[in-house]
């Protein structure tokens, strides 16, 4: 059997499969025609990588999280003291 030479792309995002979608080597292996061997170097390759981009994306996301909860928080407020005001009316 010859050397196939597959993309980084292509390499990534067999690793992608692998370790965030948690899909078993042996079945991305079959799926994509890839030994497992081959995998398995793309894995100590990419998986490294893709882990600093995954962590960074963590950071964003609950950087995003706790400004969407301070908004929710605040809003929470006002509407409380909306209906105290108008359940002081109201009587």
């Amino acid at each position: 059997m010859g050397k196939s030479n597959f993309s980084d792309d292509f390499k990534r995002d067999a690793v992608h499969q692998i370790t965030v979608r948690e899909y078993p080597v042996r079945e991305v292996s079959e799926r994509l025609g890839v030994s497992t061997y081959s995998l398995s170097e793309w894995m100590k390759q990419y998986a490294k990588a893709a882990s600093r981009a995954s962590d960074v994306d963590h950071e964003a996301e609950n950087r995003r999280l706790k400004r969407e909860l301070a908004r929710m928080t605040e809003e929470r407020d006002i509407l409380k003291k909306a209906a105290a005001y108008f359940a002081k009316d109201a009587r």
